[in-house]
């Protein structure tokens, strides 16, 4: 049990290091580029463990190839080029912050699409949370509105989180059916395919060499951001359950504005540290109310 709660610790680091991967990442390569890249080395990797870990192996039916389809061009596609783009305009802890909101919002589209109830502990978890959003965009210059902070890099972030909520809500129906594993890889292979023509034209095979920095990062998104960090949680899942294994995320950005104040040099300022705050006691509440009636 021990191994589980260290793994989901690591998982919630990986995960937070994926924003400061993302903005050295984004610095240097284009987001088709990167983004493929990133799930090229993801889908081998997580090819390989479904087939070594899955038995017996579980296929997509005819119903699910295009759920699987829109997945992988909503949370793998998308969320990649948007992820990517932002991080080229806005902070590594800003962005997360952003991001941190993802399980805000699927509880929001899951009580409008699936009508699943919004207790006391949700709405208040949503209320916390948005709060904190918004001091972190506005710099915690509320009173003057979200015109002066809010731009392209922000519009790119806000549109990783409605690309994972469209992921996470196509995810529910498809793992009914299918192991977490097995769905995560067949949506990364999709998701990687479609990637594929844009990256080519950016100039996969026609620009100048990645540097280290560069490379180091992608294989960084690839294996630590997504097979283990995803493989771990999954875990975490069943062997501590849902509402255990999901407050684990609450440290996903506290870890990302830790990690880029260290290796990036970005600045902690009063209103980020506030906003990261609330969105993870946010998160925390909403995470408890999913399971509390």
């Amino acid at each position: 049990m021990t191994a589980t709660y260290i793994k989901l610790l690591f998982m919630a680091l990986f995960w937070g290091g994926t924003f400061i991967a993302g903005r050295i990442l984004a610095a240097e390569v284009g987001p088709f580029c990167g983004a493929f890249l990133r799930f090229f080395v993801a889908s081998v990797l997580l090819t390989i463990l479904l087939f070594r870990l899955e038995r017996p192996l579980s296929f997509p039916g005819k119903k699910h190839l295009f759920p699987l389809f829109v997945m992988g061009m909503t949370g793998v596609f998308l969320y990649n080029v948007f992820f990517l783009k932002g991080l080229k305009l806005i902070e590594a802890g800003r962005a997360s912050i952003i991001i941190a909101n993802n399980p805000i919002f699927i509880a929001l589209m899951s009580a409008v699409i699936f009508r699943e109830r919004l207790n006391v502990l949700k709405i208040a978890g949503i209320l916390v949370s948005v709060s904190g959003a918004v001091i972190v965009i506005t710099r915690g210059r509320i009173l003057e509105g979200l015109g002066g902070g809010f731009g392209w890099g922000e519009i790119y972030i806000f549109g990783c989180v409605a690309s994972w909520v469209t992921y996470s809500l196509l995810g529910k129906a498809v793992m009914a059916a299918l192991s977490p594993l097995a769905a995560v890889t067949y949506s990364a292979l999709a998701g990687a395919l479609c990637l594929f023509p844009p990256a080519i034209q950016e100039g996969l095979f026609d620009g100048q060499p990645y540097s280290f920095q560069a490379w180091v990062s992608i294989f960084y998104l690839g294996v630590f951001g997504t097979v283990l960090g995803f493989l771990w949680y999954y875990e975490g899942i069943r062997r501590i359950g849902p509402v255990r294994a999901g407050l684990f995320i609450n440290f996903v950005p506290i870890s990302a504005v830790v990690l880029s104040f260290f290796i990036l040099g970005e600045p902690l300022t009063l209103s980020l540290l506030i906003g990261a705050v609330l969105v993870s006691s946010g998160v925390y509440l909403t995470t408890l109310g999913a399971y509390r009636f």
